[in-house]
C-alpha cells in the first residue's frame, strides 16, 4: 500500500489517497486519529468513482460525528483505472441486447456478477492493508454501496467475515440470491419506489433472500438516480454507529 498524496484537513478530517498495487482508493480519518477504531468501507456506483459525493458525504460524516475511518477504492473500469475492454464488449453487447428487446435488469445483474469476481478480492486485500495502519487498526468493520455497490457489495459482505453491519440497496436479486443467502448481518435496505433500472419486485427479492435475522426495508419515492434526503442520509449514519459502536 502506497499513499499517493494527501489533501488538507477540512473540518477535522484527514483525506489520504493511496494504490494497492493496480487500485486506487482514498482514506477518510480524523485529522489527529491515534489508535483504532472502526471502519467502513464504501462501493461506489456504477460509472461513478471513490470520490463521488454521496461516499464522500457519508464516509466523511462517519468520521467527523464517530471518529471512524472510511474507505472507499475505484471498481475496474471506474474513477482512476484503466478502461476495461472486456467489460466496455460485454456493456456494448448487453446494450445490444436491449434494443432487441431483453430486459435490463438480468443483464446489469449478470455484469455485476462478472465484476464482482474482481472486486471482492480487491476490497478484501484493502480491508487488509488499511487496518495495518496504526491510526485504524482492527476493530469492527461496516459496508455501505447502493445500485453497483449493492450488486458488487453483496458477495462481498457474504464473503467477508469482517463485516459486521452493511447498508444496501437500489439493487435486485436476478444473481445475488445465492449470496444474499449467505449474509447473516444487520441489514439496512434502501429502495426506490419508482426505480426504473431495478424492478420493484426483484428489490423486493433480494431483501427476502437476506439471511440476517436483522433486517430493515426503506422504501422511498423516487427513480434509481434521485438524491437521498436528509433522513435517509441520517439514518444509513446511526445505523452504521449503533453497531459498530464507538471509535473510543
Amino acid at each position: 500500500m502506497r499513499f499517493t498524496s494527501s489533501a488538507t484537513p477540512r473540518e477535522g478530517v484527514r483525506e489520504q489517497f493511496f494504490s494497492l498495487g493496480e487500485v486506487p482508493g482514498v482514506l477518510w480519518t480524523p485529522q489527529e486519529a491515534e489508535g483504532p477504531r472502526p471502519l467502513v468501507l464504501f462501493g461506489h456506483g456504477g460509472g461513478q468513482h471513490k470520490t463521488t459525493a454521496r461516499v464522500r458525504e457519508v464516509g466523511m460524516r462517519l468520521v467527523r460525528e464517530a471518529g471512524y475511518a472510511a474507505v472507499c477504492a475505484d471498481v475496474p473500469g471506474h474513477g482512476d483505472r484503466p478502461v476495461d475492454p472486456a467489460n466496455d464488449d460485454l456493456a456494448r453487447a448487453d446494450q445490444r441486447r436491449v434494443a432487441a428487446g431483453a430486459e435490463l435488469a438480468p443483464l446489469v445483474a449478470a455484469f455485476q456478477a462478472t465484476v464482482a469476481r474482481r472486486t471482492v478480492p480487491e476490497w478484501r486485500s484493502v480491508l487488509d492493508a488499511v487496518r495495518q495502519l496504526p491510526y485504524v487498526g482492527e476493530r469492527p468493520v461496516g459496508y455501505w454501496g447502493v445500485s453497483l455497490g449493492c450488486g458488487l457489495g453483496v458477495p462481498f459482505v457474504a464473503a467477508e467475515p469482517r463485516v459486521r453491519p452493511a447498508v444496501l440497496g437500489l439493487g435486485g436479486a436476478a444473481v445475488n440470491t445465492a449470496e444474499a443467502g449467505r449474509v447473516s448481518v444487520p441489514v439496512r435496505f434502501l429502495l426506490r419506489w419508482d426505480d426504473e433500472r431495478v424492478p420493484r419486485g426483484d428489490s423486493l427479492a433480494l431483501f427476502d433472500a437476506f439471511g440476517s435475522a436483522d433486517k430493515s426495508l426503506h422504501a422511498r419515492p423516487g427513480t434509481h438516480s434521485t438524491p437521498p434526503d436528509a433522513p435517509e442520509r441520517d439514518g444509513d449514519v446511526r445505523f452504521l454507529t449503533r453497531h459498530l459502536g464507538a471509535a473510543a
